[in-house]
């Protein structure tokens, strides 16, 4: 009996088709009986004229607008309300024919073909037949190989639109394995009403249903929630042991419909975005317009969402630099996909490669550098201190005498948070790096140089989340270097949207500071991770403290002590006044530090310190360097 039920949910179109003309045609029987007030059940009454040529008349138009409205091209157990008006459109197209043909008939011989009572009551009677039948049969179907006693019990956050989208998407796959019980609403035009047979409930309620039912999983479906929202929601849910999951936006929806494989985990990124940047795209848009715009380290992650960025605008021609490989074959089959690499130039090199770049910059004349490229990670810098000045000092050095060289515009640098009152070799070879390009920029009239500078970004490589992840998919331990270790953090999209927007109101010589918001502590960022993945702490997975590695901070900071700030038109973004260096002087002092750079680490961080006198190294076998 099941495997019989189970064929009846994927029946094929030559039985969807057989059995609509079955419908039709016992349609126009009852219909014809009906007028009759049933007398041609009696065998002396009985005219076949009258009750079976009228009926295959109503069965061959019908037929003709099947085949156009195409009903019998679906799948039983899938039925849904375009199939509901599929199946109205054909009945109607078919019942104005069959009125066109009696107006006719009635004109030539001044008799109806079909009585105008028997096409009305053959078209609902056919409707109710169609409808009815698909969806005992998807009903049949779904109680049948997902009963109700096996599925998970399952609320949905959001009864609009998506809401209901969201129950249908579930009700439709075979293998789902869900059962909504209740909607949850804050608008009190729903509360207490029900959608298909689900009650929509107040979402003032949503902590104490989850107490007294043991709810397996927790639907947010609602689009444009901001951050703090789904963060409160996602709490709740956490709270009470409910795995959380997000509909994902309509623009990702697989041709207009939401599948129920798009339905996903919430994840962490998600709870820490802020609200919605708005961008001066105007004033962007006049920076970029048919610029040839030259972008460093375009395939790691902050470069390459610059580069994507960057694409939006009416640039005239980008030129993308980066090292390494692998990020460069995927940057470029990214491209590719955007617009076939037209007016894209991607160049494998390193930028310590002078004579390479200075070809590069010579042939493009670009009128704008993103410099992106800069070795990032703290401890492997606190290791390798000559890699730290060859690439994020001497190489921004002779990037930027480069642009001024060949006349570029403008020459926008990427800059962290660990450039202020530095604590490891990282942060202070940047803070270097943003000295130079800052007294670089009051000694010509050339080029403007603009620094951008911003703390954590969320999802880069290397970066904290991608690694809890991967150690919480292994089983754990999850690695927390202190208890109280705090970062700001932001998402990729955001910062560099907010590089693109700084580096278009520079005028020159600004250090861009970026609204991070509130520091986060990284333990409770693991736990809430640990409890997104339906892990319970100390029981399935424990967390252990490493210490803080060599050159690490335990609170980041995104002005040095004396400095102050000053506001822009964009909330978001603000100006450091820091203090300003002579050319003169920053260039011997550079001088002294890349003769340095293939020489004793201790001699160069001693120099580093004497450029920067704030740079104090902390759990760093450089803490004892003193400067004189």
């Amino acid at each position: 009996m099941k495997n019989f039920i189970k064929s009846l949910g994927i029946v094929s179109s030559v039985w969807i088709f057989l059995i609509d003309l079955l419908c039709v045609f016992f349609a126009g029987l009852l219909a014809m009986w009906l007028r009759s007030d049933f007398t041609g059940l009696q065998p002396a009454l009985f005219v076949p004229t009258d009750y079976l040529v009228v009926p295959l008349v109503i069965v061959a138009i019908r037929i003709l607008f099947f085949f156009v409205f195409k009903t019998y091209k679906t799948i039983v157990r899938y039925t849904n309300t375009k199939d509901v008006f599929r199946i109205l459109f054909a009945n109607l197209a078919g019942s104005a024919t069959f009125v066109i043909i009696n107006l006719i008939s009635y004109a030539i011989t001044e008799k109806f073909i079909v009585p105008h009572s028997v096409v009305v009551m053959e078209f609902f009677i056919s409707m109710m037949a169609m409808v009815f039948y698909r969806l005992t049969f998807k009903m049949l179907y779904l109680e049948t190989v997902n009963p109700a006693k096996n599925k998970r019990d399952i609320v949905i956050v959001g009864a609009g639109a998506a809401g209901l989208t969201t129950k249908r998407a579930l009700d439709q796959d075979a293998q789902s394995k869900y059962n909504v019980l209740a909607f949850f609403d804050s608008d009190p035009a729903k509360i207490g009403k029900k959608i298909e047979d689900v009650e929509v409930l107040d979402y003032n309620l949503l902590g104490d249903y989850l107490s007294k039912h043991r709810i397996n999983f927790m639907i947010i479906a609602i689009q444009n929630l901001p951050a703090g929202k789904k963060n409160e929601i996602t709490e709740i849910g956490l709270q009470y042991g409910t795995k959380v999951l997000v509909v994902p936006p309509v623009v990702k929806w697989i041709n207009g419909e939401l599948s129920f494989k798009q339905i996903k985990k919430v994840k962490i990124e998600e709870l820490l975005e802020r609200g919605q940047i708005v961008l001066d795209t105007e004033r962007i848009e006049k920076d970029l317009f048919g610029k040839t715009v030259l972008i460093t380290g375009a395939a790691g992650s902050i470069g390459s969402e610059i580069v994507r960025q960057v694409m939006k605008y009416g640039y005239k021609r980008l030129i993308l630099i980066d090292n390494a490989e692998t990020p460069v074959f995927f940057l470029r089959n990214e491209c590719y996909a955007a617009n076939g690499l037209k007016d894209i130039d991607i160049e494998i090199v390193n930028i310590r490669d002078v004579a390479k770049m200075e070809e590069i910059i010579a042939r493009e004349r670009p009128s704008i550098i993103y410099h992106a490229a800069a070795y990032k990670h703290v401890p492997m810098m606190e290791e390798n201190v000559g890699a730290a000045i060859k690439t994020n000092v001497e190489g921004t050095r002779r990037l930027a005498d480069l642009a001024v060289k060949y006349g570029v515009q403008k020459f926008v640098m990427v800059s962290t948070d660990k450039a202020v009152n530095p604590t490891n070799v990282m942060g202070a070879s940047k803070r270097i790096a943003e000295i130079y390009v800052q007294s670089l920029n009051f000694q010509q009239d050339t080029t403007r140089f603009i620094t951008t500078r911003f703390g954590n970004v969320l999802g880069t490589n290397g970066s904290v989340i991608p690694i809890f992840r991967r150690q919480i998919a292994e089983g754990g331990p999850v690695t927390v270097t202190h208890p109280d270790i705090t970062r700001y953090f932001m998402t990729i999209p955001e910062a560099c949207q907010l590089v693109i927007n700084a580096g278009a109101m520079g005028n020159g010589g600004e250090i861009f500071i970026f609204d991070m918001g509130k520091p986060i502590r990284i333990y409770d960022l693991a736990v809430k991770m640990i409890k997104l993945s339906g892990l319970t702490l100390g029981k399935d997975i424990q967390i252990a403290f490493t210490g803080l590695r060599p050159g690490e901070k335990l609170y980041e900071e995104l002005l040095a002590n004396k400095e102050n700030t000053i506001e822009t038109p964009n909330p978001k973004i603000m100006i450091a006044k820091v203090r300003t260096y002579q050319y003169e002087e920053v260039v011997k002092e550079i001088d002294d530090l890349i003769a340095l750079k293939n020489g004793d680490p201790f001699a160069i961080v001693r120099k580093m310190k004497e450029i920067v006198p704030e740079y104090v190294s902390k759990n760093s076998q450089f803490a004892n360097i003193e400067t004189t």
